[in-house]
């Protein structure tokens, strides 16, 4: 069995060394055949010269290096088609996907486990990050068609055949937690204790997330342009309702002089409304323009991975 272990980096000069000692210790101290692809996400500080620098030490070292950001969905990806594996693992390069869990998976997969996936706990994380994510998996649970769990994310191993699953799939708007889901196959869980960043910064800030968010809720279905067309049948049912209870109290009582609140709240809900559906709309709009385009999910400078070429 070959391990091909993918992890998209992204400004992590400081942690890269780091990382590379503590799943080399791991990979060598369990005799496993593996490689280690670093996916340098269009980073701005020393990250690419340092992965170069680790290529030419260590052969087990693979990379490849986007000539901008791409974001982390299309790292992923990259790491996907240029792993070699039966079967890959994606960890964060900040150390908060613990290397030390690798065996875990390894026997899990052994077991007959096609996905074996890490779920952490929340203790002694951000209460500004804990609550909106917490949230995120209650709503986005009731509007998309893939079930997904609060603690588990990027942080697995998947066989082959779930690697080959994936990239049969060649849309543009990628949401790996759906994607997951979505091929199926066996899984197992482990579960772990969240571990706070050492060194560097997360690249997420909230509107990231909340950009995140929206990605995941519109990417596997269109229940949001159902609860649109919902919406506006309740607002056009209770429109006619005034309508008609007006009319009715006209003929009966004559014209009252017209309401400055009555005409300015309806307005303003009325007007709020169909700015919302035409959001939701855009939304979806948007979407169908860049998958139209066909263009590639990342473009790459340079690789030291033969079998990859550009999206």
């Amino acid at each position: 069995m070959k391990l091909s272990l993918i992890i998209p980096i992204y400004n992590e000069e400081k942690n890269i060394n780091r990382l590379h000692h503590s799943i080399t210790q791991i990979m060598v101290n369990n005799h496993y055949d593996y490689e280690l692809i670093l996916v340098n996400d269009g980073s701005a500080d020393r990250s690419i010269h340092m992965i170069e620098a680790l290529s030419k030490k260590d052969e087990h070292v693979k990379y490849v290096s986007f000539s901008r950001n791409f974001g982390k969905e299309s790292a992923m990806l990259a790491g996907l088609r240029s792993a070699a594996g039966d079967a890959a693992i994606i960890l964060d390069a900040d150390l908060q996907h613990p290397p030390e869990l690798i065996p875990q998976f390894v026997d899990a997969y052994y077991e007959g486990y096609d996905q074996v996936v890490a779920r952490r706990d929340r203790d002694g994380e951000n209460i500004i990050r804990k609550i909106p994510s917490q949230l995120f998996y209650k709503l986005i649970n009731r509007t998309v068609d893939v079930e997904l769990v609060d603690g588990e994310g990027d942080f697995r191993l998947i066989s082959r055949v779930v690697i080959d699953a994936i990239l049969s799939l060649d849309e543009y708007n990628r949401f790996s937690k759906g994607i997951f889901d979505w091929v199926g196959y066996s899984k197992k869980t482990i579960p772990f204790k969240n571990v706070k960043r050492e060194e560097g910064q997360s690249s997420f800030s909230f509107f990231s997330l909340l950009d995140y968010a929206i990605d995941g809720i519109l990417s596997y279905n269109n229940k949001p342009l159902r609860v649109c067309f919902y919406f506006g049948a309740i607002t056009l049912t209770i429109c006619l309702l005034y309508i008609l209870t007006t009319l009715i109290k006209i003929i009966y009582q004559g014209i009252d002089e017209p309401g400055y609140f009555t005409i300015i709240s309806s307005i303003l809900f009325l007007g709020g409304v169909q700015l919302f559906s035409l959001g939701v709309i855009g939304e979806y709009i948007g979407r169908i323009y860049y998958e139209s385009k066909k263009r590639p999910h990342f473009i790459v400078e340079k690789t030291n991975v033969e079998k990859l070429k550009n999206d």
